[in-house]
């Protein structure tokens, strides 16, 4: 591993996005920790990011390092001048005026995620799609622990700077990382993809900040394969190789890496104690990398048995008087929580809370499925919920994620399901999506 201290030592660097998830936070406390002299620009203002600005101010003060100046509310072409680094954050623009002027002053743009990639020099495993990432990469990083092996979980993960990961870096780790299109953005600058990769699904998404263009959404996501070398592992799922054939052809290229798609079902004699037909796809996909690693059946079979799932990912939090409440608040497109009702449409009529600020989707796919699955669905007000509301029947509009379960409860029967699974964005009345579910899960627990 490079030494990352010096590395970063006297380095002039602009982080540009601080955030509330943390990573943003702690990718700063790092390079201030390592010696660099930082800016930190975020168009929120300081009110709204009071939290990470103290853990920042307090380090300062308590480590004796070079304060940090601060610059909410804009961004400052200033900032992106004379800098050694500008480290950026996920949902950056394609078309920034501020990262123009940081390359056109030839200064180096990374972000997180690759930057640990070229720092760590490790073996990766990465996992992108538009659904299934986040459960596929923690069931490798669940498989891989079963067997013994050293693992680095980072990349879009809750809370994880991955800047900060690079302290546990041995040289005897692998690292296994879930990666969204805005960070593999930083992979395609570098040009270099992880040494195994996988994509397990491609649908529209983001697209309000693709400006409707597909193309340019599995542009960004290609990148975790593109870079890849002889040697190297392609793991695909079914629907999302024919996007890559595609991908091949239109650019008259040929993928250098093993390319391995394997059938979307299990040895009957497994069990997986996630539901839904989508998570045996998922499945799937993490027992071919286990394979390719060499990990026998008999590890792998145990692991799947003992994994519990994600947080937020088709979550079960409690049954309350016989109806049962899962979060899901991670499905934030119509394909999302077309696969979680189908998910649970055997274990009784569903209550469905969605709705929230618009991306740019085609709804029509939810809209269809919904009468076959549901009882009556919750929506949360916001940009996208005005699109559908008067295209479902059976469905009321609160203000309040607290007033939807109470208005849920006031319709459910022994043996139904109340699911939020909001298939939008959670901007609006959350700070983001893992407030949406946290919220959710302390309703429920508080239920009586």
């Amino acid at each position: 591993m490079q030494n990352y201290k010096e590395f970063f030592k006297g380095k002039k660097i602009t982080v540009m996005g601080l955030g509330l998830l943390g990573r943003g936070v702690g990718d700063a406390a790092f390079l201030a920790e390592c010696g660099a002299h930082l800016i930190v620009t975020d168009l929120k203002l300081r009110e709204q990011l009071t939290t990470s600005v103290k853990v920042l101010e307090k380090l300062s003060a308590r480590q004796g390092l070079d304060k940090i100046k601060f610059v909410f509310g804009k961004h400052q072409l200033e900032d992106f001048r004379n800098r050694d680094m500008v480290l950026k954050s996920a949902g950056v623009p394609l078309d920034s005026i501020y990262i123009k002027e940081a390359r056109k002053n030839r200064i180096s743009v990374e972000m997180s995620a690759s930057l640990f990639a070229k720092l760590a020099d490790i073996p990766m495993i990465a996992v992108t799609g538009a659904r299934g990432k986040s459960t596929v990469t923690h069931l490798i990083d669940h498989i891989l622990k079963t067997a013994g092996r050293k693992i680095i979980l980072g990349g879009n993960v809750k809370s994880v700077s991955n800047l900060q990961l690079l302290k546990k870096v041995t040289g005897k780790e692998i690292a296994v990382f879930e990666l969204d299109s805005w960070q593999l953005q930083g992979f395609g600058d570098n040009k270099i993809s992880p040494h195994i990769s996988v994509f397990t699904t491609f649908f529209p998404d983001h697209q309000s900040y693709y400006k409707n263009s597909m193309r340019n959404y599995f542009r960004d996501k290609a990148n975790i394969f593109k870079y890849q070398k002889k040697g190297d592992v392609l793991v695909t799922g079914v629907q999302a190789s024919s996007f890559i054939e595609k991908w091949q052809k239109e650019n008259k290229t040929k993928i250098k890496s093993k390319i391995i798609v394997p059938k979307s079902e299990l040895p009957k004699s497994w069990s997986l104690h996630i539901p839904g037909e989508h998570n045996v796809y998922n499945a799937t996909l993490a027992v071919a990398v286990a394979r390719e690693l060499k990990i026998k059946d008999i590890v792998i079979k145990k692991a799947l048995q003992s994994f519990k799932g994600v947080p937020g990912r088709l979550e079960f939090v409690r049954a309350v008087k016989g109806v049962k409440y899962y979060n899901d608040t991670t499905a934030t497109t119509p394909e999302a929580t077309v696969a979680a009702l189908r998910a649970l449409g055997q274990e009784g009529d569903i209550i469905l809370i969605a709705g929230g600020s618009d991306k740019g989707l085609d709804m029509n796919i939810l809209l269809k499925e919904i009468p076959q699955y549901c009882k009556g669905v919750i929506l949360l007000s916001g940009t996208g919920t005005e699109q559908i509301k008067n295209k479902i029947k059976n469905s009321v509009e609160t203000k309040s994620l607290k007033e939807a379960v109470f208005l849920a409860r006031m319709v459910v029967q022994k043996g139904d399901t109340i699911l939020l699974s909001p298939a939008f964005a959670s901007f609006g009345m959350f700070q983001n999506e893992y407030d949406r579910g946290e919220q959710f899960m302390k309703i429920v627990k508080n239920l009586k």
